[in-house]
């Protein structure tokens, strides 16, 4: 996270004054010292009606079909440019829901604390959840806090469940793409990836690379509202990137995929560290973009209504459902040449939410 990001956090939610400065094992023993941290912390930060309740679980109301993903956060660093493990677990989560046509009401939070964390990093993470998930229109019901001991973590793990109302007119499934339909990317690729490899490797850029997290919700939410079900499918490129994703729908749908290298958005900041360090920003992480398939009648209108959110400024058509090559994604490279774009095997990029 940027150092004045960090700054207007602590001071929109100044820390309160604690007996301990860095997370005990007796913060996790259920008595007063984990009382006195969620008290003082947790619960005053997060407040609502429901949380409120402090009960073993929340009761909620909900009419209709509705969405529910789950996700743990195991990051490293926690702290990285643009964000931190905190405000990541939010949007990730926020973003699954997006993707299967939902707006995401309601979450659980989890937290595994190492012991020896500082309650100032703590702190800020807790804060950033709490912006971010008003930043997405979300609030926290319920969760659970335990802690570890000291070497058996990694200063801290998040889990989350979230539970959205799925949209009127929302009709996501794979099984609906048709050759014919478009690929729209929301925004530039690899940007969240390269940030967290430039901290984790000390590497220095001459611009700086800050992680494109944040919530995609109002975007997908606008999406569907106005094109319903040419709303075909939608999908976060995170861990394995776009090539992977690409290839599991190719594989799923049995349909082949054309992408256009010259078409796809990326940083020139991030298309240079790439090739310095020899990544494929094809199956470089994301954290803030996703893929729409729409129908082709429609495909102008979603891109120019994508371009409209901060999220989606640099979002482009980067391909096509194809009735050839089933199965398989096609790279049609800026020089004219083409490659088979498998889905990515082993790890590239460890660690990165």
């Amino acid at each position: 996270m940027s150092e004045s990001k960090s700054i207007q956090m602590n001071l929109l939610c100044p820390m309160p004054k604690l007996n301990f400065d860095r997370i005990t094992l007796g913060h996790g023993s259920g008595g007063k010292l984990t009382h006195q941290l969620l008290e003082s912390g947790v619960f005053d930060l997060l407040k609502n009606p429901i949380l409120d309740r402090q009960h073993d679980g929340a009761i909620v109301e909900m009419q209709g079909k509705i969405a529910m993903t789950t996700d743990s956060f195991v990051i490293s660093p926690v702290f990285f440019p643009g964000g931190n493990i905190g405000e990541l677990a939010v949007n990730g989560t926020v973003n699954d829901l997006a993707m299967c046509g939902a707006r995401p009401q309601y979450l659980s939070l989890s937290f595994i604390l190492e012991e020896g964390l500082p309650m100032t990093e703590f702190w800020e993470i807790l804060v950033s959840i709490k912006v971010a998930a008003e930043q997405a229109g979300v609030q926290v019901i319920t969760g659970d806090t335990k802690v570890v001991e000291r070497g058996k973590g990694d200063k801290i793990f998040i889990n989350t469940t979230g539970i959205g109302q799925l949209l009127e007119g929302s009709d996501i499934d794979i099984g609906r793409i048709k050759a014919g339909d478009k690929v729209i990317l929301s925004g530039p690729l690899a940007t969240h990836g390269i940030a967290i490899m430039s901290v984790r490797e000390g590497l220095e850029f001459e611009t700086s690379i800050e992680s494109d997290t944040t919530h995609l919700n109002d975007m997908t939410e606008a999406m569907i509202a106005e094109f319903g079900g040419e709303v075909k499918l939608l999908r976060d490129p995170t861990r394995g990137g776009l090539g992977t994703v690409m290839s599991e729908i190719a594989g799923k749908s049995r349909l082949g995929i054309d992408l256009h290298e010259r078409q796809l958005p990326i940083l020139p900041q991030v298309k240079s560290a790439c090739e310095l360090l020899g990544l494929d920003p094809l199956y470089v992480a994301n954290e803030g973009i996703c893929v729409a398939v729409v129908s082709a009648q429609v495909a102008d209108q979603a891109l120019t209504l994508i371009q409209k959110f901060d999220q989606g400024v640099q979002a482009a058509e980067i391909g096509e459902i194809v009735s050839g090559h089933p199965g398989q994604v096609v790279l049609h490279s800026g020089i004219g040449g083409k490659r088979v774009v498998h889905m990515l095997v082993g790890q590239q990029l460890p660690r990165i939410c």
